[in-house]
């Protein structure tokens, strides 16, 4: 028992006393003299009434569990995306055995609860129709989840049943469910193992790694159920055959990994598509083709050469990079002093640009931001001021720029050492001592020799197989000196390394990210010797620096840009970001812009874009993506003062059908969900296991409610018998 009314202790001491008090007050002096024995009869009876008037002006309840428990709420929810249309071993579809496990266990719940029937796989919905048809794109698990938690937000939940074979395209995790105000109680439908069926994982596209944008389009494919039986994979590129490809798997449901070397347009848009030609035994087709697409070129690459002094290394250098149509190449030379003592430049460079490279460096943020990549030859740190050091560093790390030190004599002395640009820089500059190892006759001296990760590196990569490519390295001339640095930074890969006299082996070509730009070390001096020195139809020494000169300046961002994005699944709505900064990459956020999107097809679409992130300069609209095929997204920039500019970005909706991968039952996601929330994970077959899981919880969960006891006909019985016995003992006493 406990009261309605709740007070302190002292709360309830001060009414007793009050009572006992009243009660003493009232027969301490009376007309007629009492006995003490009849007195305290008097003052006890009248104590007693009112210590019970005081007990019912508190109100005292008796807590119990509540009789009644029907309100209580169970959502069961039905997986009708398409996946659930798929037939396990020749039986009935997933979704007929789901919507039967369903039926009956409302049926039997309706006993005890309130069941409410829903589907749900691009939305939650009620269950209005009979039978269920599985035709929903995807499968939103974490979004029906938060769907009922939100509907039932001010009721108490049974438990929320799942049925479904665990497939989820949402792009959140549907763990997160943990939040739920009821413990989620799966059903699992399907196979989770033994089915037969072959499937594209993956595609993914490299970047280029060849001078004329070859790029690798790298390949998984997994195969259950056939054993070691081969599997063809059929590339073609918007349409049109390419190559056809035999493999065999090591073992059944073992992956395979392929790569395709590949030459897109390089001004159009190329859909690549990876097919393995269907079976009528497999499960599922639709999981056969995946698709990427390969976007243009876009604009010419603007690279900055500075270089310390005239000589065939630059000469060699600006002629290689110049005759790539991808690249825009400006360069500056030290000449020398004039009569003031003061250093003069020959400059070669856009007329927009020349002007700020007159001092031989630029020394304003936005001048330097305009370039994509720098590369430094032969040059000392000295020559550099401390703020046009501060500003290549950001750069790199901040505008995403590339930056390539090549030459022994970079790193002679201190070189950069100490200064801003060390930690961008790939290879520990400390441990070099300044020292450079001459060629001292012997061959394998200062002679180059490719690293596992530079054999497949875009810079480094000479041939479309790899064991080409290595031959190709072998046979380039020894350099004339190398400079002795130390050791790669974390995160770093050595592409080369190089023999010394003494027999030892040290790193001379190294890459790196730093931030959000790239970087890169050639510690070799001459290498114009593999111009000179081979054939003059051997165009190796061009490759590798328009190589490195496209990875270095590959990954540079516009100012404004429309933000990449991926949308897998038709259907769906995404947001399309855009990027504004200014001449300096900083974040704008006075600009209007404007989106336009055009379906495969159909008519293009205006959307006004809303600043978002005001630090970033993002702009942000939502568009729904309903088809598949390849989408154009333009981006119309207006600032004021300045001329629009139109950004532009092609993108593939629809590449790869990810509700049917891997179309076995997925008992992780079920089971991760159920735990989660307290619940609890069970096939099909034993879906009954979960009905005393559930009474047994209502039993433990049954709401409490507070009966009075005071309001009763005993209560006001005892009051009239008390005060009755009061006046049957005044009259014996003599008093009225």
């Amino acid at each position: 028992m406990r009261f309605a009314v709740a007070l302190p202790w002292w709360g309830y001491v001060l009414a007793c006393a009050a009572a006992l008090a009243l009660a003493w007050v009232t027969y301490a002096r009376t007309a007629i003299a009492l006995s003490a024995r009849q007195r305290a009869r008097l003052i006890g009876l009248r104590a007693a009434t009112l210590l019970l008037l005081v007990v019912f002006l508190l109100r005292p309840v008796r807590v119990v569990p509540a009789a009644d428990v029907r309100d209580r709420v169970v959502p069961v929810l039905v997986d009708i995306s398409r996946s659930m249309r798929l037939s396990d071993d020749g039986g009935p579809a997933r979704i007929e055995r789901a919507e039967a496990v369903a039926r009956d266990l409302e049926q039997k719940l309706t006993r005890r609860f309130r069941v409410e029937l829903y589907t749900f796989g691009e939305a939650l919905a009620r269950a209005e129709s009979a039978p269920l048809a599985a035709t929903a794109r995807r499968s939103d698990l974490s979004e029906a989840l938060s769907a009922v938690a939100e509907r039932y937000r001010h009721q108490r939940l049974g438990g929320i049943l799942v049925v479904s074979d665990g497939g989820d395209t949402a792009n959140q995790e549907a763990g997160s469910a943990g939040r739920l105000p009821a413990p989620v109680y799966a059903v699992g439908v399907g196979k989770a193992s033994g089915i037969r069926d072959r499937e594209v994982v993956n595609l993914t596209v490299g970047e280029p790694v060849l001078a004329d944008s070859s790029v690798d389009l790298s390949v998984s494919a997994v195969g259950s159920g056939y054993g070691r039986e081969p599997v063809e994979l059929r590339l073609s590129a918007n349409g049109r055959p390419l190559e056809v490809r035999r493999f065999s798997s090591p073992a059944d449901g073992a992956p395979v990994h392929e790569v395709f070397t590949v030459s897109p347009d390089s001004d159009n848009a190329t859909v690549y598509t990876v097919q393995i030609p269907p079976v009528a035994s497999e499960i599922a087709a639709e999981n056969n083709t995946r698709s990427v697409l390969v976007p243009p070129q876009g604009r010419r690459r603007r690279v900055l050469i500075v270089e310390g002094a005239p000589g065939f290394e630059h000469t060699f250098l600006k002629r290689a990079l110049a005759l790539d149509p991808g690249l825009e190449v400006d360069s500056v030379v030290r000449k020398g002093q004039n009569d003031q003592g003061r250093d003069t430049f020959f400059v070669q460079a856009g007329a927009s640009r020349a002007a700020a490279l007159a001092v031989g460096y630029p020394i304003k943020r936005a001048d330097l931001f305009r370039y994509d990549a720098i590369v430094f030859g032969n040059i000392e740190g000295e020559f550099f001021s401390r703020d046009q050091l501060d500003m290549t560093a950001a750069f790199v790390a901040t505008r995403g720029g590339g930056l390539m030190v090549l030459g022994a004599r970079s790193f002679e002395r201190a070189g950069l050492m100490g200064t801003p640009l060390e930690e961008v820089l790939p290879l520990d500059l400390n441990d070099s001592g300044g020292a450079v190892a001459r060629t001292a006759g012997s061959p394998p001296q200062n002679a180059l020799a490719l690293t596992d990760d530079g054999a497949a590196h875009p810079a480094t990569r000479l041939a479309v197989s790899i064991d080409d490519s290595r031959k190709r390295w072998a046979q380039l001339p020894p350099l004339a000196a190398t400079a002795t640095l130390g050791e790669a930074r974390p995160g770093a890969q050595v592409l080369a390394v190089a023999g010394s006299g003494a027999g030892e082996v040290r790193p001379i070509f190294a890459a790196q990210r730093y931030g959000q730009g790239r970087s890169m070390i050639f510690a070799g001096e001459a290498a114009w010797r593999w111009r000179m020195l081979l054939p003059a139809a051997d165009r190796t020494y061009e490759t590798v620096w328009r190589q490195a000169a496209r990875w270095l300046s590959a990954g540079a961002p516009e100012s404004a840009l429309i933000a990449p994005m991926a949308v897998t699944l038709p259907g769906t709505t995404e947001a399309i970001n855009v990027i504004v900064r200014d001449e300096e990459f900083k974040p704008v956020a006075d600009a209007h812009v404007q989106i336009r999107v055009t379906p495969p097809g159909a008519q293009e679409r205006v959307l006004s874009a809303a600043l978002s992130d005001p630090r970033e300069g993002r702009y942000t609209a939502s568009a729904r993506f309903d088809q598949a095929g390849v989408y154009r997204v333009e981006a119309d920039v207006r600032r004021q003062g300045l001329p629009p500019v139109t950004l532009r970005r092609p993108m593939l909706v629809g590449g790869a059908d990810v509700e049917m991968s891997e179309p076995h039952l997925n008992e992780a996601v079920l089971r991760r969900i159920a735990e989660a929330t307290g619940g609890r994970y069970v096939g099909a077959d034993a879906a009954g296991e979960l009905l005393p899981l559930l009474e047994a919880r209502l039993e433990s969960d049954r709401p409490l409610e507070m009966r009075d006891l005071w309001n009763t006909g005993w209560s006001l019985a005892a009051v009239i018998c008390l005060l009755t016995a009061e006046w049957i003992a005044r009259r014996r006493v003599g008093l009225a």
